[in-house]
């Protein structure tokens, strides 16, 4: 037996039981071991999300690791007991975007596992085969987890190219700012300074590879040749923006709770800036996050401060919307 966490509409959830699923041609079936919860995750359970990109009745869960339990014809059968992660994209495989490696910008349209596909929340997944991403044995699945952001994080590490002996920034210092810190600190830049008005976010920031923390307005305009916002709050794509340097990189990744929020276009035109964005990861960025995370370079078990079962699924919404948490996990092992 199987149960899954169902969201047949905003404000509701239950535990359904089911049989787990059969894996068709080039399916796998994957025992889910740990599944994270983000914002986007309590806007699809409040129905804040856009309609474009939400579709219910529906299993949430897009942050997972898990093991794979069977897998169906035209899979390889060596998979069966892998530790794994998995893409959430559905492309169509045959548009511009999906042949360059683009399934995340996909033109056939938005399709991905926890939003329009039955996601991991719930006891099994099952995902076409050649979404997975094998871990290397003996992974510490909990951690892994967090691989999905990671992946979207390293997309925009990719974009920004961050030299050695370069300067950079953080703007924010959530699990997203946590991550980037690793990441940009394996590249060895002379700075990297954490950016956040919470100041016991500091000596995380620090462990996760910052040269400095800074709250902001504390750190001059103009300095940085990579800045990385990734805290989506009322300003800080502006204040990403101004503190490049003139013909220097910026990676915005949050979405702004307020929509008349602006990038200053003078600030970008006047200082000839590279402005990049992310929507989600695709399987190169997944490669990338995966080796970081085989190698020890990407460290995200630090970041998880909660683990519940998925019975107490709202009491983990509403932690990984509260100040003092950092990643909150759902694990079905737990009920």
């Amino acid at each position: 037996m199987s149960r899954a966490l169902l969201v047949p509409e905003p404000g509701r959830f239950q535990l359904v039981p089911e049989d787990p699923p059969e894996p068709g041609p080039g399916e796998a079936l994957v025992r889910v071991a740990a599944a994270g919860l983000c914002g986007s995750d309590r806007e699809l359970y409040d129905g804040t999300r856009p309609a474009d990109f939400a579709k219910y009745p529906i299993v949430p869960g897009h942050e997972w690791s898990g093991t794979v339990a069977a897998v169906g014809p035209q899979a390889d059968p060596a998979m069966v007991g892998a530790l794994v992660v998995g893409e959430g994209f559905r492309g169509c495989l045959v548009c511009g975007p999906c042949r360059d490696g683009s399934p995340n910008l996909c033109l056939a349209g938005y399709d991905e596992t926890g939003f329009t596909r039955p996601g991991a929340f719930a006891d099994h997944l099952l995902l076409p085969a050649r979404m997975l991403h094998v871990l290397a044995p003996g992974a510490d699945l909990r951690a892994a987890a967090l691989l999905e952001p990671a992946a979207v994080i390293a997309a925009v590490v990719r974009q920004v190219s961050l030299r050695p002996g370069e300067s950079a920034a953080v703007v924010g210092a959530g699990t997203l700012g946590m991550l980037t810190l690793q990441l940009l600190s394996a590249a060895s830049p002379a700075r990297l300074v954490a950016i956040d008005p919470r100041s016991e976010r500091g000596e995380t920031a620090i462990e996760a590879g910052a040269t400095e923390f800074l709250r902001p307005g504390e750190a001059a305009e103009g300095t940085f040749d990579v800045v990385v916002e990734t805290a989506g709050a009322p300003g800080t794509a502006h204040a990403a923006v101004a503190l490049t340097r003139r013909g220097g990189r910026v990676a915005v990744t949050g979405i702004p709770a307020d929509p008349a929020d602006a990038v200053s276009t003078s600030l970008l035109v006047t200082r000839a800036l590279r402005l990049h964005t992310v929507f989600g990861a695709g399987p190169a960025d997944w490669a990338y996050a995966v080796r970081a995370f085989d190698s020890g370079v990407l460290r995200p078990a630090s970041l998880i401060t909660h683990e519940l079962p998925l019975a107490e699924f709202e009491a983990a919404l509403s932690l990984s919307g509260s100040a003092d948490a950092g990643k909150v996990l759902l694990r079905p092992d737990l009920d």
